[in-house]
């Protein structure tokens, strides 16, 4: 019976941080593909990557791209964009991207995902400050 203890906590040990570390992938991977979405100019793909959230208060996907376009023109088109430190709890994660502007400009973004129904991780919403600012 102890054997089978110690083999419990060794595997849920390892269980354990690798859904968090999935659950970043996934969240990585919405983020990077609403970005290519953005390069592309393809809204209704960049659009698919909101979570409800976002979608009730922008409600199509021309409103929430004209909205990108004007108010995180660094996420819009950069020159870099990457990951930094995420974290996960919960079906949440918060995500650190690293952006330097069409200008040169560095900014820093932290988004926050929520996992949906169907394992999925849409963005719930992005907070961009210029490198060097603070909250």
């Amino acid at each position: 019976m102890r054997a089978v203890a110690v083999f419990l906590l060794v595997f849920l040990g390892f269980a354990l941080p690798a859904t968090a570390a999935d659950d970043v992938a996934a969240a990585q991977g919405a983020i990077r593909s609403q970005e290519q979405a953005f390069a592309r100019d393809d809204a209704a793909a960049a659009y698919s990557y909101a979570a409800p959230a976002i979608r009730q208060i922008f409600p199509r996907a021309d409103i929430f791209m004209s909205m990108v376009q004007n108010q995180y023109a660094p996420i819009y088109r950069h020159k870099i964009f990457e990951f930094g430190e995420a974290r996960s709890e919960g079906g949440w994660v918060a995500q650190r991207v690293h952006i330097v502007d069409a200008n040169g400009q560095a900014w820093e973004a932290l988004y926050t995902l929520e996992q949906q129904g169907d394992g999925s991780f849409e963005i719930t919403g992005c907070t961009l400050l210029k490198a060097g600012d603070s909250v």
